[in-house]
This record gives structure tokens, sequence and C-alpha cells, in this order.
């Protein structure tokens, strides 16, 4: 049983790369979490796909026990964070299972727009903050200027702000001090009714769901009989642990303790993330404040290549979800796909990922269509529907107008590139809010419509600044907008999975761009193959795939040239015939290749 005084939750936040993860194991090293010969680079990134990508997928707990230099011992309850826009969400439900963060800032690099956007979700959850200045060994390292940018932009008093190297291990000691000394320990009474907050679940294999949970008030104990308030499920607890990171079995979490369960929990329906788990016999009726549902912001649809794979993608998507509760999916049809799920992510990288976790993980090979966001359809008898498919876009002349998300995005840049930064966004339909100078760097806020954002603005902005440009985004409001629904035809029949819900001026480019890498990819026919891309009746933009030709006057030795021309008129006519009733099977390669995100 470990005394309330001796706990600190807390999590580390900061923006992408800046080293949240090489503190992580600095810390489970000094704590003696892992062995030496254990110890490996961001040993919490356990997924390939993060040490791959060198990223923060899934925020990560770890319990470390740090004997303090007043001679007490303390546990230490970590939890690594994303750093990345699209992960927010897996931010904010750390952030509500800790009582203090540590605010980790590159003292190369300073102050960048996620930074600011983690303090503010921290602030939100009345988190205790400490700055951390790491990287001081880098030659470029400026930590005077750093604590200067801190309290100017972010407002907190960085005079005591906590100098290290997480690499080399410089300043490790004074962050742990820091942590007991300053952040405040958790409250909670044992003998109270059990209430805990399910903060994160994922599937394993033998043992079924694994839930990890926060102790808010009583004590969870193994084989007693669990309740979730929102399903009114009961199960019987089977194991409790703590990850050191290994996973560490123990008898009980007590109040201000965090840890995982397993209760044999089949249903993934069962298991709601940011739920509270009370005792059966003793119920606590108060449910705890969990978390905001996550709002999906970009939608696609995902289909399998091989439409036997169905069943598996269904599956495969239950638990991805159970894993990774900002992920929204729902069955959908195409006449050209077959059968599929809309998927809703909060990003293109969290739409990237979930496809290939699930090609991963799953075994499973993925068609996607083009992203899209959601719209709001005012028609004209006054309802007003949602689209998240381009393919359900009702009758023109039904609909009085549309309206499109418009998102608030904060972009820092050097000076240097500014020029660029702000071309780019007027291209992208921005409106510019505000421009500030902070420490020799430029903070712009703009207003821009999500549908400009969602195909390859990250991209861009990262290329016309040489990747010194940082972005952060929420969503700001829907406005009304001069949007149209571009659909390609080939061969007159419409292609449903091509159909893209685009801004008036730019319908003709895009179609152009589209009709022009469908030719190279459709294979010739016997007949003509006509490619359009059309707004309601009217097409704006075509082109040809010719066709390959029989020589049928092959057989022809002299005479007339009157047999020949009757040949070839036979031709033509079974040609003309054949374009009539003729289907073109456009092959999935082709799908894959015309779907590609780039904007063309």
């Amino acid at each position: 049983m470990t005394d309330l005084n001796h706990i600190r939750n807390f999590s580390i936040i900061a923006h992408i790369d800046h080293g949240k993860s090489t503190l992580a194991d600095r810390l489970i090293e000094r704590c003696g979490g892992l062995d030496t010969r254990e110890m490996k680079t961001q040993v919490l990134d356990s997924m390939d796909i993060e040490r791959e990508r060198g990223i923060t997928i899934k925020a990560q707990t770890v319990r470390l026990l740090y004997n303090a230099k007043d001679g007490e011992t303390y546990t230490l309850n970590l939890m690594d964070t994303p750093g990345h826009v699209d992960f927010s969400y897996e931010v904010s439900r750390s952030l509500a299972a800790c009582e203090g963060s540590l605010l980790v800032v590159d003292a190369s690099q300073g102050v960048e727009a996620q930074t600011l956007a983690n303090v503010y979700l921290a602030l939100d959850s009345d988190h205790e903050i400490i700055p951390v200045l790491n990287k001081i060994d880098l030659p470029a390292a400026e930590p005077d200027r750093v604590k200067q940018q801190i309290e100017d932009v972010i407002g907190l008093d960085a005079s005591d702000a906590v100098e290290i190297s997480a690499k080399t291990g410089i300043g490790i000691d004074d962050v742990l001090e820091a942590l007991v000394k300053r952040l405040p320990p958790p409250q909670g009474n044992r003998d109270a009714k059990l209430q805990a907050l399910l903060v994160d679940s994922w599937y394993d294999a033998y043992l079924g769901v694994v839930a990890l949970v926060r102790v808010r008030e009583g004590v969870l104990k193994k084989s007693m009989k669990i309740r979730m308030l929102s399903t009114g499920a009961a199960h019987p607890v089977d194991r409790v642990g703590v990850f050191t990171p290994k996973g560490l079995m123990v008898n009980e979490l007590g109040p201000g303790e965090i840890g995982f369960i397993t209760a044999a929990i089949k249903s993934v329906a069962d298991c709601k993330v940011g739920d509270t788990l009370t005792d059966d016999r003793n119920p606590s009726t108060e449910a705890l404040a969990g978390f905001k549902p996550s709002v999906p912001v970009v939608f696609c649809g995902l289909f399998p290549v091989d439409a036997s794979d169905y069943e598996t993608l269904r599956d495969s998507l239950a638990r991805l979800a159970l894993n990774d509760s900002s992920l929204h999916y729902e069955p959908e049809s195409s006449a050209a796909l077959g059968f599929g799920y809309r998927c809703g992510c909060l990003g293109l990288l969290h739409l990237e990922i979930v496809q290939e976790r699930l090609e991963r993980e799953f075994d499973l090979d993925l068609i996607t269509t083009a992203p899209s966001v959601v719209y709001r359809i005012h028609m004209n008898n006054g309802t007003v529907a949602e689209l998240h498919n381009p393919a359900d876009y009702p009758d023109v002349m039904k609909i009085d107008h549309i309206e499109e998300p418009w998102i608030k995005a904060t972009i820092m840049v050097p000076d240097d590139y500014l020029g660029q930064v702000l071309t780019l966004c007027t291209e992208r339909r921005g409106e510019q809010i505000d421009l500030t100078y902070v420490g020799g760097r430029a903070m712009v806020v703009y207003l821009l419509p999500l549908n400009e954002v969602v195909f390859d603005f990250y991209d861009r902005l990262k290329s016309v600044s040489r990747g010194y440009a940082s972005f952060d985004y929420q969503i700001a409001e829907y406005r009304p907008g001069n949007l149209v629904k571009l659909a390609v035809l080939v061969n007159g029949d419409p292609v449903d999975a091509l159909s893209i819900v685009v801004h008036n001026d730019k319908a003709e480019s895009r179609g152009r761009a589209l009709c022009k890498r469908l030719k190279d990819l459709i294979p010739r026919q016997l007949f003509k193959v006509a490619i359009q891309a059309a707004i309601g009746g009217k097409v704006i933009a075509r082109e040809s795939v010719n066709a390959m030709r029989k020589d049928v006057t092959a057989k022809c030795y002299g005479g007339d040239i009157t047999r020949k021309r009757k040949l070839l008129d036979k031709q033509k006519k079974g040609k003309k015939r054949m374009r009539q009733f003729g289907k073109v099977e456009i092959p999935q390669s082709a799908f894959l290749q015309a779907l590609k995100m780039d904007d063309g």
C-alpha cells in the first residue's frame, strides 16, 4: 500500500521531435525500471511503425520507484504522449489521468505550434507544469532565449526551468527532484466506493481486452467483480498489474494509482474509453468526468482488394478501434469497389497510420478512396444533412446551400520563409487573422477551409519552409461555400469511388488532372474509351484512351480496294456496338494510383 503523498502522476508533453521518448528512456534507466541489457532507444515506442517513423502514436504508461535526496521513496507514474496534432486526443486522455506535466522544449528550436497546443490541453486539465529545456548540449542551444520565449509566448514562469540533455543524461536527477518537489500528490480515499477511470484499452489474443485504469477513489482488487457504469456490464477481475515497463502483477490498485486489469471482457463494445469502473456489490452511482468524444475530421473509404476479406476487415476495425478510440467507422458499399467501411480519422497522418496498421497487424490488402471532410448540406425544405461521402451528394435542385468546415491554423515559421508560407495560405483560400513576432520567429494565425488542408497542405508547408515551419489547428466554424460535386465518367458510366467535392474555382484544374492521370492508368480496350470529369450534366474535362486496332485486312491479298473497305466498315460497326454495350473494367491498381492523396 503506497502513501498518497509519495505518488506523483505526470505526463511528458512536447512538440514533435523535442525529445519526449528519449527523456522517458533516461528516467526509466535512472530509476532502474529496466536492466542496461534490456534498454533500447525509445523503449516505450513498442509498435514497429512507431520505431520506423520515429514518432509516438500511442501514449504509454510506466511505474517507476525513485529514492529522493530527502531519503523518501516515491512512486512515479509516467505517461509518454505523442506530439503530432493528429494524436492530440491521445494526449488529452493521458492528461486526464495525471496531476502534472513535464513540458519539454528544444533549447535550440524553442516554442513550436504543438508545444502551445499541448500546454493549453494541460492547463484545461488543471495541471502543474514544469518547463524542461532539452538538448542543451547542442552547439545551437540558446537556453536563455528559449526561457524568455516560454514566458512571452506561453506565459509560464521559466526562471526555474530544468536544463537537461536527454540523450547524454545531463540533468536527469534535477528533473526527478523537480517532480517530487513541485508536482502535487493525487487525492483520494481508500475507504470510499470504487471509482476508476478507463484511460485506454487494447486487445490481447490470449487475455481478451486489457484495460488501463486510473483509480480515483476506493481500491481495485484482484477477483472482485467490477461494473462499467455506462453499459452496466459486470466482469470478475482476473489480473491486476502495473507496467515497469514490463508487466508486473500486483494484488490491488489504490487511489491515485495507474495500472492495468484483465477481466475476461470478450466484447469490444463493453469497454468504452472514458467510462467509470466501480464495484458491482457496492457500486458508486456517480460517474467520473470522462473525455469529450473525439470528432472525426477526415473521412475516407477502406475497401478490401479481395472481396472475401470483408469479414476480416470488420473484425480488424473493431479491434483497432478498441486500441484507438478516436477512430470511427461504419459500413458502406460502392458500385466500383464492392463492400467496405467509411472511416473517420483526426487527420491525414492518423488515416495513414490506421491503414498501415490494418495492413501490418491484420494482413489485409486495402484500397483507400480520396479523403473528404464533413459538409453540411442545407436542403430547400429546411432540413440539414451531413455529407461524409461525395457519392451520396443529393440532387443539385434540392440544395439551398452547402457549408464547409474551416480551421484556425497556427503556424510558427522563421522570418526567412514567411513570404512563401503566406503565399501558400492565400492560394488555399486562407484568411489571415494575426501575425506576431516572438524571438525572431513569426507566428501566423490563419482561417483555412479544411478541404484545402487535408490533401497535401502539411507537405507543401514543410517543403516551402525547408522543414522549419510547425503547424497546429483546431476546427473553428462552418461557413457557406461555393462547392460542387466533381464526378468522373468512364465510357459514360459514373465511377462513384472517384467523385470528390471541390470549390467551383478549382473544379476545372482538378478535373483535368484526374482525367489525365486516369488516361495513363486505364488499359486500352478494343474500342475508344472516353474519360470525362463533369459537374452535374456539364463536362468540364475529357481525355480519350485510344482503341487497340486489329488488322482485319491482313488476309486480303490483291483485288479491288472495295474488299478492304467492306471489312473495315464491318469492323467499325462492331466497335460502335461494343462502345454501346461494352463495360470498361478499371483494374484495382488503377484505382490505387488514381486515388493517391497528392493533389496532382
